[in-house]
């Protein structure tokens, strides 16, 4: 299968394409620097000319607190670079993933979000993403939106190296304890990807690695498995934790719509972190 594969450069597209490739598939991942997804004639020449089966677009921005100060910016990518990728789909006749954000929800209760649960984002990030939703399945026959949270993966900054980091420089650390969440793994979110492209099941899904914790717990298991036994950790709430948005305190996403399509879920968030630890050491 002929993929595209845009935002091949970031935390997740690294691992889309390192995976599809061993598929093979006949893979070609797009980045910022050589594609512009804000521009529709670069986008329709591009995927003409490629003509992909299927689509998976990963290139989003996400600086979720610059966000707030460049919303055009945000906008531009979000939305339009969404539009521009699912309409071009459209004339290919290609499978579109789109991969939207646990942040299209409002974060209150303690329940899972259920893909049917209607969406209410708070700030500029999530309204955005939600926008992305709309435009890819409007945009596009056969696409799938793929909600997805906490990301971490070799290629980027993420959660777990920024905890590793500051553990050579600090004892102590405050870390939110009031935000509940499941870590997701690039490496295995990939893999599903893989299978949704070479099916037909179309539609919105939720996919993180299994289980959930609070950053707080999350920071506490990277140090224990790393073997950062002196680390100091303090439970702080998001309140105490001073940030320009405010990111949810529900994160829980809903799996059963992985369930009913016959897609296999995500291994465990703590058995993603241990291979993911074993990963950074081989490197």
């Amino acid at each position: 299968m002929k993929v595209l594969v845009t935002g091949a450069s970031g935390l997740l597209g690294y691992d889309v394409v390192k995976h599809l490739k061993t598929l093979n598939h006949e893979v070609v991942g797009t980045s910022s620097a050589n594609f512009d997804i804000t521009n529709f004639n670069q986008v329709e020449s591009f995927i003409q000319k490629f003509q992909p089966e299927a689509i998976i677009h990963c290139a989003a921005y996400t600086a979720f607190d610059n966000a707030e100060d460049e919303p055009e910016k945000c906008f531009e990518v979000n939305v339009v670079g969404t539009k521009n990728i699912a309409t071009a789909a459209q004339k290919v006749n290609a499978k579109l993933v789109y991969i939207s954000s646990d942040y299209v929800f409002n974060g209150e209760g303690e329940e899972f979000y259920e893909t049917s649960h209607q969406p209410q984002p708070l700030f500029v990030y999530g309204k955005t993403k939600f926008l992305g939703e709309q435009e890819a399945l409007n945009g596009c026959d056969k696409t799938f939106v793929v909600r997805i949270s906490w990301v971490f993966g070799i290629n980027g900054k993420n959660f777990v190296k920024t905890m590793l980091s500051l553990s050579e420089t600090r004892k102590e650390l405050n870390v939110v304890a009031d935000q509940i969440g499941s870590p997701t793994y690039t490496v295995d979110l990939a893999k599903l990807l893989g299978q949704m492209i070479e099916s037909e099941k179309y539609g919105i899904y939720h996919a993180t690695n299994e289980g959930i914790c609070s950053w707080h717990q999350f920071a506490n298991a990277i140090f224990k498995e790393a073997g950062i036994l002196d680390m100091k950790l303090n439970p702080v709430t998001t309140e105490e934790y001073p940030a320009k948005g405010v990111r949810p305190k529900n994160s829980r996403l809903s799996k059963n719509c992985l369930d009913k399509a016959g897609f296999s879920r995500l291994p465990t968030w703590q058995d993603a972190l241990k291979r993911y630890l074993q990963q950074l050491k081989g490197n």
